[in-house]
């Protein structure tokens, strides 16, 4: 408690432009309330009437006058002796720091606190009672209470600064609110270890910002003070200190992950509808036209639903968004990748400045892999074309891509242990680690969901689903799920449209499952089934043909092809065998047709193989001599000679060899 001695004043001397005191008996019980007016208990009549606000104060002149210079001024420039009535209009702090910088002025005792200091700081300034006018005067008392005592504390900091909010711009000129700030940012960075202060810890459920509401939590020597122990107390204040006090923890250093927990606080406090599910109901985007536009959380709200002339409530939310944006720390992975698109849907939905929001998009970008389909889900707020806004998807994709090129070339070393962690950790989940690959399922999901707008155009249906290089697509099947949705929303699509449209899906990253459901899509057109079909019999020869090449018997039936399968199926995303619940029962089907039609394909090749063989051999003609035919001829006698003699039978035989001649002798010649 700071008190001043009983003074008066016992004449008047000029000097100047200022009017000074001498001291001089005045006795006073104190002040007074009546109504709307405060009176003096004394029993010396008041001869000034100051009014501030609504609040009339019935004063004496020459107590104002011996420690307020600008009361000295305003009635030596008004050249009025009998000058009765002064008005403030624009006195910081307002009735409540008048009331007690005249208490003070009558040497009344003053209890300065946390709550009224600022304010009363601001009011001294004001009326310029300087140490010109006396020693010890309420500028040098408020000065060291807030120097000595304020700045010294955790929460009379944060009180402090909390009541700067409506002090502008007189805390600003005296530095009231960057002391403060400093002096937050210098304990939050203190170790944990060594904090004695109390703080609130926790934070409650209330939806609103209220910092009577919130209880208090100190330390004791055995407890563990959580990292982020400070979050709950900073994000009570308004969004112009709480960014300054961010910036002086950033200057301290502070590590760029609790800098931005921090910002993902305070925007569930301000922003409640931000960060919940990313979904704005229509009663969540309405607000009392009553309410304060600092008091309480924010709901979001489109602005020019009812009138082009933006709500001060949407000047509010939009000063937040800006603010956040600005603020947060550019290391990947300060905050979360689905925090920052939910920050792009509100900067889109206020009309947040298109510099603000570009940068926004490039964080996205830098960590997109990291993003969920609701996430991404960004209606078109500009009410023409598309449902969803499918520009900034693509705008986001182009940044992921400069990203990933940037990263390859000349990757960090924080950027490689990162890298190598989430290798590992994809690895242990059986995913792939790929930020391609994951990219490439969400943009496959995306299209899928936005294909069924009928005023989605095809081509920007192709830039997207053609973005990404091939080798971030393992399997197709994502991507034929989303161009057999836009074929069943675009009925009226023709076959060279179709065609086209299914050029960007490469028929061999099929699984089994979606070539059979591929098969029967009466969607697509005939070129295209053959071709899958085609990829298909060429993947089943391919595994034959690796089957045989094993030495084992057993690995030869069943190994390829279980790997295979399970190869398959895991790059097969779970939305797309979701999706085909209800084609299985055909699939089945189609499959034991499948099986037999390969079979009776096999045994009609080998069958025209057998044809064509026998049909070249008797169209080949061949060359007779009559050499040949004499021979033949004689081969003819041969066979039909034995034949006879075969059936005449042993008697016969005998016979023959009695009646035999015997052997005729050949003359010797001389040719």
């Amino acid at each position: 408690m700071w008190e001043s001695e009983t003074e008066s004043v016992r004449g008047r001397e000029f000097g100047n432009g200022f009017f000074s005191s001498t001291k001089h008996g005045f006795n006073t019980d104190g002040f007074q309330l009546k109504g709307q007016s405060w009176y003096v208990a004394t029993d010396i009549p008041s001869d000034l009437l100051i009014q501030v606000g609504d609040i009339n104060f019935h004063l004496h002149k020459y107590p104002l006058l011996s420690r307020s210079g600008k009361m000295n001024r305003l009635i030596y420039d008004s050249k009025d002796p009998d000058l009765k009535r002064i008005v403030f209009e624009d006195l910081p702090g307002g009735s409540e720091a008048f009331e007690l910088a005249a208490k003070f002025c009558y040497g009344l005792a003053v209890d300065l606190t946390a709550g009224n200091i600022s304010g009363l700081r601001c009011a001294a300034e004001y009326l310029e009672m300087t140490e010109d006018l006396e020693e010890g005067n309420l500028v040098f008392k408020t000065e060291a209470f807030l120097s000595y005592v304020v700045l010294s504390s955790w929460r009379d900091s944060i009180v402090v600064l909390k009541s700067c909010e409506k002090l502008s711009p007189w805390a600003e000129n005296l530095q009231i609110a960057r002391r403060c700030s400093e002096s937050i940012a210098w304990k939050a960075c203190a170790n944990p270890k060594g904090i004695k202060w109390a703080y609130t810890g926790k934070p409650s459920n209330v939806p609103s910002p209220k910092w009577n509401d919130l209880k208090d939590s100190s330390p004791s020597r055995n407890q563990h003070v959580p990292p982020d122990w400070w979050f709950e107390d900073v994000s009570i204040l308004r969004i112009d200190h709480f960014v300054r006090v961010i910036t002086a923890i950033k200057v301290k250093g502070m590590r760029f992950e609790l800098i931005g927990a921090a910002i993902m606080h305070y925007a569930a406090k301000w922003l409640p509808r931000l960060i919940q599910d990313g979904e704005l109901q229509a009663d969540d985007m309405s607000i009392s036209s009553h309410s304060n536009s600092w008091k309480g959380g924010f709901h979001m709200i489109i602005p020019g639903t009812k009138d082009d002339n933006p709500s001060i409530q949407t000047k509010d939310q939009r000063t937040i968004v800006e603010s956040l944006i600005s603020i947060v720390p550019q290391q990947k992975d300060s905050v979360s990748c689905g925090f920052l698109l939910r920050l792009l849907r509100a900067a889109n939905m206020l009309k947040v400045a298109p510099a603000l929001v570009t940068e926004l998009e490039k964080r996205v970008g830098m960590q997109l892999e990291q993003a969920t389909l609701a996430d991404l889900l960004i209606p078109n707020y500009n009410r023409s074309e598309t449902s969803y806004d499918v520009d900034l998807v693509q705008r986001l994709l182009e940044h992921f891509l400069v990203q990933e090129q940037t990263d390859s070339l000349s990757p960090s070393p924080s950027q490689r242990s990162f890298s190598d962690k989430q290798m590992y950790e994809g690895t242990q989940r059986g995913n792939n680690p790929n930020p391609k690959s994951r990219v490439a399922r969400l943009v496959d999901s995306y299209l899928t969901e936005v294909s069924r707008d009928r005023n989605l155009l095809m081509t920007k249906f192709q830039v997207l689903a053609e973005a990404l290089p091939e080798s971030a697509r393992t399997c197709d099947d994502g991507l034929y799920r989303a161009i057999d949705s836009y074929l069943k929303a675009h009925p009226t699509l023709s076959e060279h449209e179709r065609k086209r449209l299914c050029r960007v899906m490469d028929c061999q990253k099929l699984s089994v499952d979606a070539c059979m459901h591929a098969a029967q899509n009466e969607r697509l057109p005939l070129r295209v089934v053959v071709q899958v079909l085609f990829s298909e019999q060429v993947k089943i020869s391919n595994t034959l043909a690796n089957a045989i090449t094993l030495k084992d018997p057993a690995e030869t039936r069943y190994q390829p092809l279980i790997t295979n399968r399970k190869t398959l199926l895991e790059g097969t995303p779970q939305s797309f065998q979701e999706g085909w619940v209800t084609a299985k029962k055909d699939i089945n089907t189609l499959k034991f047709e499948l099986d037999g039609v390969k079979s009776k394909h096999v045994q009609l090749q080998k069958e025209m193989e057998n044809l064509q063989r026998q049909f070249e051999k008797m169209s080949k003609p061949k060359p007779i001599s009559a050499w040949s035919s004499g021979w033949k001829k004689l081969g003819k006698l041969t066979k039909m000679t034995t034949v006879e003699n075969h059936d005449i039978g042993p008697q016969i035989s005998t016979t023959v060899e009695h009646v035999r001649k015997p052997p005729r002798r050949w003359r010797n010649s001389i040719s």
